[in-house]
């Protein structure tokens, strides 16, 4: 009879997606990492035929600001804001996050670089404590045409839990606001402008945009690429936001918003990342182009869960029912094995021997994987 020595893990009759197939087995765990996957065990944890994947990795999630910020003028506190947040992620199948931090601030909120700070002191409190279920790390989320972008970078350019940065300006009327009336309807909606002031908001975006988008974009590019912190594009929308993109260094294209800009990004060589929330609805809230489009011209690499956490593990679902050619494999590639390599995890994000045993134990039930269990480097967390 098999028997399990003390600190091993072997999870049993499981339905094992692996990279590239779905295996039916079992896998045993060591040290917190795979050493066998396969091989029969009539001892271990019975996942009773239910899917084991390997934990969600997600590069772009800004979720973490809905616990601190609950309403306009409320804080929370931020170490409580921080374990909500890490319990919702790892609920949701997440084991590593990159959590998503202002640089650079405009009508958008009414945090401060300050508000940007504490949380992400927050974060690394709760990481050096043991007392968070994901492995957390920070992406910077630079807004480069607002006029305080590079002072607030100066917070966080020698932060070790920072491993991305993204680039983008939301001046109206480009990237991902090409419809002045989807703009509109959504600043005004949100932020309940007038018609007088909707129309100053756009002029003083773009004076910004005008004045500091450039010069700062380069800027930072350079400073990340010299500490190593991964670059991606933010709502490419033509091949020149691209060229200009690939020009200063981006690995990663996030939310492109036309089939163009997809294209010339994956002629780039950039891994193409768009949101769940766009899978799940069938299409983008601002009017741009559809992730399941991408999908179908497989122009589609990685799967963030942008605003809603459980969206990632969902979308992946998703697309392996409603897009041809997209199977469960490579649907569970674009929560796991894409990012992690994108975001240069290269100990996760598959279940393989001798990567890390983070894993997500689920069935599916009309339609929705539903969570049952979470491993971080095999330690039970949910």
């Amino acid at each position: 009879m098999n028997t399990i020595a003390l600190g091993e893990l072997v999870l049993t009759n499981a339905r094992i997606v692996l990279a590239n197939e779905v295996l039916e087995g079992s896998v045993r765990v060591d040290g917190g990492v795979v050493t066998d996957i396969g091989t029969p065990s009539r001892t271990g944890i019975d996942l009773e035929g239910d899917y084991l994947i390997p934990g969600l990795v997600e590069l772009h999630t800004d979720h973490l600001e809905t616990h601190y910020a609950p309403r306009p003028r409320v804080r929370w506190n931020p170490v409580a804001a921080v374990q909500a947040h890490d319990a919702q992620i790892a609920a949701s199948g997440i084991t590593t996050v990159l959590d998503a931090i202002r640089v650079g601030l405009d009508e958008d909120t009414d945090m401060g670089t300050p508000d940007m700070r504490i949380l992400a002191d927050a974060i690394a409190a709760g990481m050096r404590a043991g007392r968070l279920r994901a492995e957390h790390h920070i992406h910077l989320r630079c807004e480069v045409s607002s006029p305080d972008c590079m002072e607030a970078f100066e917070f966080f350019k020698d932060d070790p839990a920072v491993r991305l940065a993204s680039l983008m300006d939301h001046a109206p009327g480009q990237r991902q606001f090409t419809s002045m009336d989807a703009c509109r309807a959504y600043y005004q909606g949100k932020k309940k402008m007038s018609d007088a002031d909707f129309d100053a908001f756009v002029r003083r975006r773009n004076e910004q945009s005008q004045a500091y988008a450039g010069p700062t974009r380069r800027a930072i590019a350079e400073m990340c690429n010299a500490k190593g912190i991964v670059l991606a594009s933010h709502d490419d929308a033509t091949r020149e936001h691209v060229e200009e993109g690939e020009a200063l260094g981006m690995h990663i294209a996030e939310f492109p918003t036309t089939l163009e800009a997809a294209k010339a990004s994956r002629q780039a060589g950039m891994a193409i990342l768009m949101g769940g929330p766009n899978v799940v609805r069938g299409g983008s809230h601002s009017g741009n182009i559809s992730a399941r489009k991408l999908a179908e011209h497989d122009l589609l690499d990685i799967l963030s869960s942008d605003y809603i956490p459980f969206s990632m593990l969902q979308s992946a679902f998703c697309l392996a029912e409603t897009v041809e050619g997209v199977g469960l494999p490579k649907a569970v590639q674009m929560v796991t094995k894409r990012p992690a390599e994108a975001g240069g995890f290269h100990d996760r994000g598959e279940i393989a021997v001798g990567k890390r045993a983070d894993f997500v134990h689920l069935r599916v039930e009309d339609g929705i994987p539903i969570v049952l269990t979470v491993w971080r480097e095999g330690q039970r967390v949910i």
